[in-house]
């Protein structure tokens, strides 16, 4: 697949576990490692992706769902892992496959270099030690990688009105959150500035850019939301214009190119 484009997969999105793929030129990179060795290795298979040839995986936080399987890539592929101090202080007391040995750090606001690639690293407010999001920039698209934001923090709107494209969390849907079996105090913890952002919440980030050509709605919770739901309120406050699509919670999306 090579060539100039800047490419975007998702391998799998949601609780049960989330693992991104995105290639420039020569450069492919890993996003999360939710997903177990087998898994990862056959997703990529899939359109054409030998995981020998990731340069790197990149951890956004310490969540199961986003780490579980980061040792068994470094371990088994020998894949170089990053995340941030905040993070690898809490993997450290993981248990196998989640533990990591001597990780590539960084601190949460820096911008990493692979290549012709850079991946900025953007601080969010979930609940994680030092949980960041991404901007990957390849010279000519910028790509957002937003997931497990916390809440809609300062900044964030005017960062995504600097992307071509970006994969975002719509995670729940606020009636069936409100109506839903879970306790009281989760739901106020998915409410909350640390928890993750609504279909609305979602929407009306996507509504203030103007330059966005696609966006991928990712982490959509399984009890509190459905892809038709989080289409049709995205819809109604987007309108018809821009293009987007779900990420499919239990196998590989389409490859999107910029």
């Amino acid at each position: 697949m090579m060539d100039n484009k800047l490419r975007f997969a998702s391998l799998q999105s949601g609780s049960n576990g989330n693992c991104l793929f995105v290639e420039s030129g020569d450069v492919r990179l890993l996003f999360d490692a939710g997903l177990t060795g087998i898994q990862t290795e056959q997703r990529l298979e899939s359109f054409g992706v030998d995981i020998e040839t990731i340069h790197a995986v990149i951890i956004s936080h310490v969540h199961n769902d986003h780490i579980r399987y980061a040792g068994v890539l470094q371990r088994q592929y020998n894949l170089p892992v990053w995340m941030t101090s905040g993070t690898f202080q809490e993997v450290q007391f993981l248990r196998r496959p989640g533990r990591v040995n001597e990780p590539h750090l960084f601190n949460a606001g820096d911008t990493l270099q692979f290549g012709t690639v850079k991946v900025e690293t953007i601080p969010t407010t979930h609940d994680a030690p030092e949980s960041v999001c991404f901007v990957v920039d390849d010279g000519t698209a910028r790509l957002g990688i937003m997931t497990d934001l916390g809440s809609r923090f300062l900044g964030l709107k005017e960062t995504i009105a600097t992307l071509d494209a970006v994969y975002l969390e719509s995670n729940y849907d606020l009636d069936m959150l409100e109506n839903g079996g879970y306790p009281e105090e989760l739901k106020q913890r998915i409410r909350s500035d640390q928890g993750h952002l609504s279909n609305v919440d979602a929407a009306e980030l996507l509504l203030t850019s103007k330059r966005l050509r696609w966006a991928c709605l990712g982490h959509l919770s399984a009890s509190n939301n459905h892809p038709a739901i989080a289409l049709e309120t995205h819809r109604r406050i987007l309108g018809e214009s821009l293009p987007l699509h779900i990420a499919p919670r239990f196998d590989v999306s389409e490859v999107f190119e910029l």
